[in-house]
């Protein structure tokens, strides 16, 4: 015997998203879905008349028409002539017999023992020093942080088109299938093609491997090559994630401090010559952004062949650009396979869509694939077809003109504004990518300075995390500009200003 389910269940669950991209259509079917599989809506329920529920969720009957319809096809509703449309038994079937049988031999509390996971996670990652932002940034007034997307700069047009262009029978057929270890073909020969020779690096599609993000090939190379009994120099200042990723694996780190060109090889001649890998970001470090002079790369290069290490090249914001022409990656003056190269697609264009690559001798690249195999197969098919259309329709080339422009723009606003209201911060000047790395006067503490400025609407980056521990410089932080509006840039910068003021030690008599 079916039975009509309450109208006050509906205006209950049908709460219009205020920012929702769905069609009211679309919302209604996820509603009912949802009623359904949560067992909200009994098997053989009749459900409201369209008339009866448009009134209720004050919607067109022809749009809840068109949702029942849908669902009917889906098999969710059976509709019966002259009756309406009741929930089909045959979507349940299963799930409440095993819910029953789950709740009659589960055991009393008394008798269960949980797990103690504190102990069974010997180096917990939750516990590493990372960069933090909060997940609601946008709604921050003045966001100065690094590597956030800017929805104003985003090609939306472009992509949709080559999304669609993915979603053809012809392109599905070539996506569709599991790659196991390759990757899309049309995607590494526009790697080959377009990406890398702007880098001045040539390689052959054997060389190379796509990764979900330049994050997970860093993990991979870590993964294959690290353990407690390597030694890799690194830049300190440096990058948090990659240092995370390398003591996850048990590696002995030593200190690369870095000036305005980078790692400092004259220096540290004796540190290098410790080292089974050395990593460096030599187009932009991180977080300074300073860029390695070529000498440096030469010299770098040069102790490589001399001391046996190979060079972890992370080419980190190589880019964002402002001249337009980024700077010859350090892997295109090797000529020993010394570099791994490491890249990213999408940094720039939306980091949400996680598309790396790996260039290396192809002895290694084979391995990286063979692990990468363990972890997830391949990154997924369609997105990488999707981005080789972005490629291969020039889309992408008028996109990092566009950013080069846009980013010149904020970088220069936010240097001035440095000048204007905070004289005293000493600041590396900005080229290319999307931070600005700030030194404040001694006494100043960054940590509280970013807490104090979250506060009053201000997100900034503390500078700590980017030092390896016990070599911490507290007056340090980051001001990133790709998510920031440029006309807020002045007003957040003075409103900084203030907060650092109120923090600076009162003079005594």
């Amino acid at each position: 015997m079916s039975s009509r389910t309450s109208s006050a269940l509906w205006a209950q669950r049908f709460q219009r998203p205020t920012e929702s991209t769905m069609s009211l259509q679309s919302q209604i079917r996820q509603m009912l879905v949802a009623a359904i599989l949560d067992g909200q809506l009994m098997p053989d329920s009749a459900l409201p008349s369209s008339r009866e529920l448009a009134d209720q969720l004050g919607v067109a009957r022809n749009t809840v028409v068109l949702a029942y319809q849908q669902l009917v096809e889906e098999g969710y509703l059976i509709s019966r002539e002259r009756s309406g449309h009741f929930v089909n038994p045959a979507m349940l079937e299963g799930q409440h017999d095993f819910a029953s049988m789950q709740a009659a031999n589960a055991p009393s509390v008394a008798d269960v023992v949980r797990p103690d996971w504190g102990q069974r996670v010997p180096r917990p990652p939750s516990m590493q020093r990372n960069i933090v932002k909060p997940g609601n940034w946008q709604k921050y007034q003045f966001p100065f942080i690094y590597g956030q997307f800017d929805q104003t700069l985003f090609p939306t047009n472009d992509w949709r088109e080559c999304c669609i262009k993915a979603l053809s029978v012809m392109e599905i057929r070539n996506w569709a299938p599991d790659l196991i270890e390759r990757d899309d073909e049309t995607l590494i020969q526009q790697i080959c093609t377009r990406v890398l020779p702007r880098r001045g690096v040539f390689a052959k599609p054997d060389e190379i491997v796509v990764t979900i993000g330049a994050q997970q090939a860093l993990y991979l190379v870590a993964d294959l090559l690290a353990n407690d009994r390597t030694t890799v120099g690194f830049e300190n200042p440096g990058y948090p994630d990659a240092r995370n990723i390398l003591l996850n694996r048990n590696a002995r780190l030593l200190p690369l401090p870095v000036d305005g060109g980078g790692v400092r090889t004259d220096e540290d001649r004796d540190v290098l010559a410790q080292c089974d890998y050395v990593y460096v970001t030599p187009s932009h470090q991180c977080p300074t952004t300073a860029t390695m002079p070529l000498e440096r790369r030469q010299a770098l290069l040069d102790l490589a062949q001399q001391h046996d290490f190979v060079v972890i090249e992370d080419d980190y914001e190589s880019e964002n650009n402002f001249t337009g022409t980024p700077h010859p990656a350090l892997k295109s003056l090797d000529a020993a396979d010394r570099v791994i190269y490491i890249g990213s697609l999408t940094k720039t264009f939306a980091p949400g869509l996680r598309l790396g690559y790996v260039v290396g001798p192809r002895d290694l690249i084979r391995e990286l694939r063979a692990l990468r195999r363990l972890m997830v197969r391949h990154p997924a098919a369609y997105i990488q077809r999707a981005f080789a259309n972005f490629l291969a329709l020039g889309h992408h080339d008028t996109l990092l003109r566009k950013l080069a422009h846009a980013y010149r723009e904020r970088a220069q606003l936010l240097m001035a504004a440095i000048d204007a209201h905070m004289p005293d911060a000493r600041y590396v000047p900005i080229t290319g990518g999307a931070s600005c790395w700030v030194e404040g006067e001694p006494w100043l503490d960054a940590t509280r300075l970013a807490e104090n400025a979250q506060a009053q609407g201000i997100l900034i980056e503390q500078g700590n995390v980017f030092f390896m521990k016990g070599l911490e410089r507290q007056q340090y932080f980051r001001m990133g500009f790709s998510a920031i509006k440029p006309e807020k840039i002045d007003a957040g910068v003075q409103a900084l200003a203030s907060v650092v003021r109120e923090q600076k030690p009162r003079a005594r008599a």
